[in-house]
């Protein structure tokens, strides 16, 4: 407010000058969602990838981050999902894929607006005979004017205890370390709330997109956030937007979006 009513009283060349440095502090814009797709199987139980993707397109994402994703797998008629997804949405797809299921892969995804420059697949740490985990990371080539982007897109562990899911935490939190000029962010389903062991360790290095729980599990009548898109703490990140989608019938996770500015770009 001190701004507003000192501007008129200055020289018109000094309100320029302050308007000037004002808008250039911004960055451009980043829209980033996650969505559990639960294989493209809606709570009517019905197999529908297309309004997955009418989710997705109405949301106009600029990264999307996607867990329970299949590839070839029998119980989804053998389709390549993220391949037909990324045709449904006019996206760039990239799997992860973690296990084997049903003579296909199964795993996670990234959807990108722009083509991807690099990715790599990492197992999360896993303590029983079951469903190996993973974190996708990938690099998106971001447009000129645009800081590079890394997304670490993810889906830890569901089962009852934490040990697992703390260990996946811990992990993320290393692969935070030593970005350089990345500017990261950890996007996915945790299956974890925000006052759980999991997010308190993930908290040392991150923070939340949402200020308060937003509420996306089950998705008829949401009780709890387990989804989450995450900043690291020392970023310059800025959350211009957040919200949960209000689709209940897609899947059995509500998808969530954050509206992200980034720092504007160091020699712009």
């Amino acid at each position: 407010m001190m701004a507003y009513r000192l501007l008129p009283v200055l020289p018109w060349w000094l309100c320029l000058l302050a308007w000037a440095t004002t808008a250039s502090a911004d960055g451009p814009t980043l829209r980033v969602m996650s969505f559990n797709i639960h294989h493209g199987v809606g709570v009517d139980g019905r197999l529908d990838l297309e309004r997955i993707a009418a989710v997705i397109r109405a949301a106009s994402p600029d990264l999307v981050a996607l867990q329970e994703v299949d590839a070839g797998a029998a119980r989804t008629d053998r389709v390549d999902q993220p391949k037909t997804l990324a045709r449904l949405t006019g996206m760039h797809a990239i799997f992860g894929d973690n296990i084997p299921y049903q003579g296909g892969r199964y795993g996670n995804a990234v959807l990108s607006r722009w083509p991807v420059a690099r990715h790599e697949n990492h197992k999360l740490p896993s303590h029983y005979d079951g469903e190996q985990r993973g974190v996708l990371e990938v690099w998106p080539q971001t447009p000129k004017g645009f800081p590079q982007v890394r997304l670490l897109a993810t889906h830890f562990d569901y089962r009852p205890g934490s040990k697992e899911r703390v260990e996946s935490a811990r992990m993320t939190n290393r692969m935070l370390t030593g970005g350089g000029d990345e500017l990261t962010l950890l996007v996915g389903d945790l299956n974890a709330t925000p006052d759980s062991p999991t997010l308190d360790e993930l908290k040392k290095h991150w923070r939340s997109a949402n200020d308060s729980p937003a509420l996306t599990f089950p998705v008829d009548e949401p009780t709890k956030q387990i989804d989450y898109v995450l900043l690291p703490k020392a970023s310059g990140w800025r959350v211009e937007r957040f919200e949960v989608l209000n689709e209940a019938v897609a899947s059995d996770h509500r998808a969530l979006i954050a509206t992200l500015v980034a720092p504007a770009a160091r020699g712009q």
